[in-house]
């Protein structure tokens, strides 16, 4: 059997990217109603109250098929094309032609590109495998932080072992590097946290942004820590300003930060060594 070509291989990758993507679109919708009915029903356990008959459970996230969320109308293999489908709908419900959310074809853009890119960095090869899945997982953890202000731990935890097991092969970082990258990540935020809520009485940050934090130390080592803090708040700062300027966000509500962290943490991942070899050239560093 011939070996594919690296072009062959990105364009598949685009595409599995593109079908991985319209999947992780109902992760984002589903898995936060999931994990609030779940709060309701342990709340309601917890303080011997009968069970909540009138609020219907939400979907599952892989078994139920997809629908319209306004009339719920099950959607055709057709509608359910990645990005295309969209596109043919011309962003609305064929049966009760309400507008379809940008989300859905954005996503599946997004991991599309991206998918390509890891495979166009590490090759066809088990690294690029590994990326692809911290690729995806970051994608729905930041839609679902994005939307909520969740970082559900159904998705931070894996990304977080799935890192650390990696080290036995080892892949992108020793052991110890992933381990001691994974506490300091943690302990960073952690500290920050507190010390934040010592001097305000406010909390800045969830626990979620720990743990997303802790795994990108786990992946990448306590020397990528730094920069991808750098890099989020950077682009936390430039994007929440720009919002608060234009008017698209109240100062006062705040503004999740798990979304410029995975942002961050992706961007080192496949071009950390650039971006440190360009800086250090910039400013005269060796």
């Amino acid at each position: 059997m011939p070996e594919l070509p690296l072009w062959a291989w990105i364009t598949v990758a685009g595409v599995l990217g593109l079908l991985v993507g319209s999947f992780l679109n109902v992760v984002i919708l589903r898995l936060p109603e999931r994990m609030e009915a779940a709060w309701r029903e342990q709340a309601l356990d917890t303080l011997k109250l009968p069970p909540d008959e009138t609020t219907p459970r939400p979907p599952g996230i892989v078994r139920e098929p997809s629908h319209c969320p306004r009339c719920k109308h099950r959607l055709s293999v057709f509608d359910n094309v990645p990005l295309f489908g969209w596109l043919l709908l011309r962003g609305r419900c064929r049966y009760c032609k309400e507008p379809i959310s940008i989300q859905y074809p954005l996503v599946e853009l997004l991991s599309g590109v991206l998918s390509a890119i890891v495979v166009w960095k590490f090759g066809p090869t088990l690294p690029a495998l590994a990326g692809l899945a911290f690729t995806w997982l970051l994608i729905a953890l930041a839609g679902i932080d994005f939307r909520t202000q969740y970082l559900p731990d159904e998705l931070n935890y894996p990304l977080l072992w799935i890192g650390l097991l990696l080290t036995l092969l080892p892949m992108f970082v020793t052991p110890t590097a992933a381990i001691v990258g994974a506490a300091i990540g943690y302990l960073s935020l952690w500290s920050v946290y507190w010390l934040f809520k010592l001097a305000t009485g406010k909390e800045g940050m969830g626990y979620g942004d720990f743990k997303m934090l802790a795994a990108m130390g786990a992946w990448m080592g306590a020397g990528a820590l730094l920069p991808i803090v750098l890099l989020s708040s950077l682009v936390g700062t430039v994007i929440g300003g720009s919002l608060i300027l234009l008017r698209r966000h109240k100062a006062e509500v705040p503004i999740p930060f798990g979304p410029f962290i995975a942002m961050a943490g992706w961007l080192w991942f496949v071009a950390g060594d650039w971006m440190l070899h360009t800086y250090m050239q910039i400013t005269g560093l060796r």
